[in-house]
C-alpha cells in the first residue's frame, strides 16, 4: 500500500464527525502544501509496539537530533486522538510562537509549541490555522 492508500484508509477508518474533519484537514492542507511530501506513520516503534496515535505528515525537514545527527520528518502533522484532532506544526524554534501568535485567534483548540488540539473543526476558526500552517510552510527551517 502507498502512502496515498495509507492516509485514505486512515481517515476512512475514523468516525464521524472526525472522519469528515480529518478529509477537510487534509484537504487544505494539501492547498497550502500542493506538492509536498507525503507521510503516513502507523504510530508503531520498530517492534511493532504502538507508541502514538498514527499520523499524516506534510512537507520535508532536516530535524537536528543529539549527538550532531539529523533526519529527515515533516514539517505539518495532522492526527486523530481521542478527544479530537491534533495538528503539529515542527521545526519552530521558539516554542511559544504558536500559542502568541494564534492560540486567543483559534478558537476552542489548545496550543502548545508545536500542537493545536481541538475536537471539532467548527470549534476553530480555520483562517487563523491556515495562517500556522503558512508560517510554518514560508519560515526556513531552525528559525521562528
Amino acid at each position: 500500500m502507498n502512502v496515498q492508500e495509507q492516509i485514505k484508509e486512515y481517515i476512512t477508518s475514523q468516525p464521524e464527525p472526525k472522519r469528515s474533519d480529518m478529509k477537510a484537514l487534509h484537504n487544505i492542507i494539501l492547498q497550502i502544501m500542493p506538492k509536498c511530501k507525503l507521510w503516513f506513520l502507523d504510530g508503531k516503534d520498530e517492534k511493532g509496539k504502538i507508541v502514538s496515535n498514527p499520523n499524516i505528515g506534510y512537507g520535508l525537514q532536516i530535524m537536528k537530533l543529539a549527538g550532531g545527527k539529523t533526519r529527515e520528518f515533516y514539517q505539518v502533522g495532522l492526527s486523530a486522538n481521542t478527544t479530537g484532532i491534533s495538528v503539529y506544526i515542527l521545526g519552530i524554534d521558539d516554542k511559544t510562537y504558536l500559542l502568541k501568535t494564534y492560540g486567543k485567534k483559534l478558537g476552542k483548540a489548545s496550543v502548545t509549541g508545536y500542537c493545536i488540539k481541538f475536537k471539532t473543526i467548527k470549534d476553530i476558526n480555520v483562517d487563523i490555522l491556515q495562517a500556522a500552517i503558512r508560517y510554518r510552510v514560508e519560515v526556513p527551517d531552525e528559525k521562528g
